[in-house]
Parts: C-alpha cells; sequence; structure tokens
C-alpha cells in the first residue's frame, strides 16, 4: 500500500526524530497519554517524536489546521483517546497524514508547533486510553508447545488448539504503565498429594507479548468478519503478562488462569497504528500439513498481508545489576510473525463472532511470544526449562524463576528492506517484597 506517511525518506525539523535507530521517527507517530512529571495536570494526548512528545492539546490551538483535522484534534484535546478511536480508520488517517505534513522538513507549522514540545524525559505517562476490557490469547505457537511439553510430554498441543484462539478474560483494573511496581503475589500453591500450601509465589514469571487495541467497536449480537476486522484495529503496544507459575499450576484446572494472572500486567505508555504497521505486514502462511482456518477466520487480505514483521525482545535488570550500574542484559529475542499462530484480525473476528461487543479501547494480548529456538523464548518458564536449569547472568548472578527487585524490560520494533525503522519503545516493571 503506497501511504505517503511511511515514505522512508521523509525527515523532521524534530532532530531527534532523525537519529539513527530512533524508535519514533517521522514515520511512526504513536500515540500515548502523558503530563509534565512532578505536576497534580490533567493528564493529555500526546504524539511521540524522537525524544520529544508533541501535546495535541497545545497544538490544537494554533491555526495551522485545516477545519477537519481542528474537528479530529478536539476530540483529544480532553486528554480522551477512546473518542478519538471510535471514530474510525477514515479520521485516523486523515489526522495522521495532517500530523506527517506539519513536522517534516520544511513545514511552515513549525514556528508554531516547537512551543507545544515537550521531552519525553521529563513526562511521566499513564495507560493510554481507558481500557475496558482485556482479553489474553494464547497464539504463540512455540510457547505452547514448550510449555505443553512440560506436563504433556507425549501430547503438548490438545486437540483443539491449531483450529480455535485460545484465550481467557483477563482483568482491566491491574493493568499498569511502563515502570510499574507491583508485590509479589500470595496464593495457593501445591504441597505434598492435593493438600495446598499458603504464601509468596517463588516462580514468579514475565511473558514477552504485544497488546492489541480496539479501535472501533461492534454491537451486541454483531460479529465482525475477516474483511472488517482491520478496520476495527487501531494499533498495538507491548505487553507484559506476569505470571505466578506456580500458583497458576495448581489453580488452572478446570477453568484456566485466575489469580495467578490478575495481580499485574503491564503495557508501553505508547500505541503504534495499523497504519504506521502497514511497511512490515507480510504474507500469512500455514506450514504444509497444519489444519486450515474455518471460513470465518480466512480471507484474501488476510492470506496476503495479515502478518506483522516485529521483532521483539525481553531484557534483565536485577537489583544488584541496578546498584552497580550495570545496564540491563537480553534473555531473549523472538519475532512476532514467527510465533503468532493467528494474525491480529483472526483474534478479532473471533472474539466477536458469538456477538461480544467490542468497544473503543478494549485490550487484547497476543499470549507469550517464542521462537522456535531454546533461546528465543518469551519467558523464563521456558528458558529454565520449568526451573530445572538456571539462567547464569554476567554478573555470577543465576535466575530460574524472578527476584525481588528485579526489573523487566521488553523492547520491540519493525525493521524491513525499504522501509523506516519504527520501534514500539520499552514497558518495564519490577518486582518488589
Amino acid at each position: 500500500m503506497n501511504n505517503p506517511t511511511n515514505d522512508p525518506d521523509l525527515r523532521s525539523w524534530v532532530a531527534s526524530a532523525n537519529a539513527a535507530g530512533t524508535d519514533f521517527p517521522i514515520q511512526n507517530l504513536p500515540y500515548g497519554r502523558f503530563r509534565r512529571a512532578g505536576t497534580q495536570e490533567s493528564w493529555r494526548i500526546g504524539i511521540a517524536i524522537g525524544d520529544q512528545i508533541l501535546d495535541l492539546k497545545l497544538a490544537f490551538g494554533k491555526t495551522v489546521w485545516e477545519a477537519a483535522v481542528q474537528s479530529s484534534l478536539a476530540s483529544l484535546t480532553a486528554g480522551d483517546l477512546n473518542a478519538f478511536m471510535a471514530q474510525g480508520p477514515s479520521v485516523w488517517r486523515g489526522l495522521r497524514a495532517a500530523l506527517s505534513q506539519a513536522l517534516r522538513e520544511g513545514s511552515k507549522a513549525q514556528a508554531q508547533l516547537e512551543a507545544c514540545l515537550l521531552p519525553q524525559a521529563q513526562a511521566e505517562f499513564s495507560v493510554p486510553c481507558e481500557i475496558g476490557d482485556y482479553t489474553d490469547f494464547y497464539a504463540g505457537i512455540h510457547h505452547a508447545t514448550t510449555v505443553g511439553k512440560l506436563f504433556r510430554p507425549d501430547n503438548p498441543l490438545l486437540p483443539n488448539y491449531k483450529w480455535v484462539p485460545i484465550g481467557y478474560h483477563g482483568r482491566s483494573s491491574s493493568i499498569g504503565v511502563s515502570g510499574q511496581s507491583f508485590r509479589r503475589p500470595r496464593g495457593q500453591i501445591k504441597g505434598e498429594g492435593d493438600t495446598p500450601l499458603f504464601g509468596s509465589s517463588k516462580r514468579l514469571d514475565y511473558e514477552l507479548e504485544l497488546g492489541i487495541f480496539v479501535g472501533q467497536g461492534n454491537a451486541p449480537g454483531e460479529s465482525v468478519g475477516m474483511e472488517q476486522a482491520e478496520q476495527h484495529l487501531f494499533g498495538i503496544g507491548l505487553l507484559n503478562d506476569w505470571s505466578a507459575r506456580d500458583v497458576q499450576a495448581w489453580e488452572y484446572q478446570p477453568l484456566g488462569p485466575f489469580l495467578a494472572k490478575n495481580f499485574a500486567t503491564t503495557i508501553s505508555p505508547w500505541i503504534v497504528t495499523m497504519e504506521a504497521l502497514e511497511p512490515f505486514r507480510c504474507e500469512f502462511t500455514r506450514e504444509a500439513g497444519e489444519p486450515q482456518p474455518l471460513p470465518y477466520l480466512d480471507s484474501q487480505q488476510n492470506r496476503d498481508r495479515g502478518a506483522v514483521n516485529i521483532t521483539l525482545e525481553a531484557w534483565l535488570q536485577t537489583a544488584a545489576m541496578r546498584k552497580a550500574g550495570q545496564a540491563p542484559v537480553r534473555l531473549s529475542q523472538a519475532n512476532f510473525r514467527e510465533s503468532a499462530y493467528w494474525t491480529l484480525a483472526q483474534l478479532l473476528a473471533h472474539h466477536t463472532v458469538n456477538g461480544c461487543n467490542l468497544r473503543p479501547g478494549d485490550l487484547f494480548g497476543s499470549g507469550t511470544m517464542s521462537g522456535p529456538q531454546a533461546d528465543q523464548a518469551g519467558s523464563l518458564l521456558e528458558l529454565t526449562q520449568g526451573g530445572k536449569q538456571a539462567i547464569q547472568l554476567p554478573n555470577g548472578e543465576s535466575r530460574t524463576f524472578l527476584a525481588d527487585g528485579d526489573t523487566v524490560i521488553l523492547r520491540g520494533y519493525c525493521e524491513a528492506a525499504g522501509a523506516a525503522r519504527i520501534g514500539l519503545g520499552e514497558v518495564a516493571g519490577t518486582v518488589v517484597a
């Protein structure tokens, strides 16, 4: 798709947006909710550009916008991204085009918009939108297979896995933004025989996931078909679905995850729009011999461009590393295209096929994204083979599961020939006693 806002030759008058390796060049322009750090100002919506934030509330008052753009900006001045998300792709594309024009080199808007910038280092962030409902899927085929082998060596994947996108309803109240600290959870843990113990989780884990944000919703009872599903997707971010594996092992049968998952979920502050991802879309195919999706989960568009090429990484910084001034160490790297058994559109179409109504700002978790190799695992459960083999860290420490004071950092970015690299930023969370 030929979209001028994705032109790799575009440059911005915001100098940091032109730096090699930046997550936020002018081709990205993700949305976030912020305020100046240390203040009690109301939350406002901004656009990441280089190491700066374009404050859309301040930008609204400038005279550089056409009437249609002013209308789009008006819905964002109250710090309400959901209202904008509800307006649909034509409005999203219109504002993106106007922002791209205003922020590119040579723009006459520079003189007025320079005063609307705030360095990201001087901001604090909230979750980017109001999240009404949260569904966590299990779309990572390599993660599902590896974890399945730990518990069912002869039958790692249950019969339904390759036919239906598996998921469970999470809890939106415990979702926090990058920088979140949370207490080590407590719960029931299997003891001798079938008698449980109660205490703090000793097998606390992270999960390397993608977060998917719904834009337009659908009415109750009306499903969204594959031909329309992409029009209901607003964008993506990074998501860490923290997991208490010992609590999970005792409680998950027969109804699935509960207290092992709902104590904390951390998301990145920026939503990268589907439009920004267009250069990184690619074919969605299944290997020979794999079951093909049922008709309601299939479309020509999905086969042609349903997958997305995104590199995802997990990093760890222990309390000792932080005290010594040592940088985080990368634990693993995986690719979303290679890891996800279902596309974003398939997740949305399946979620609504029974008439379930989604709303603007609803969040999906992709499920843990792991590659086919052992060192590409997106969780400690996989990297340590269920806690049997400790990871050795460069400073001499080792880990099977997370210790108090550990900070996990997830990062993601997209690269492709003939396209400008864009990033998802990062999401960091710290475990406290």
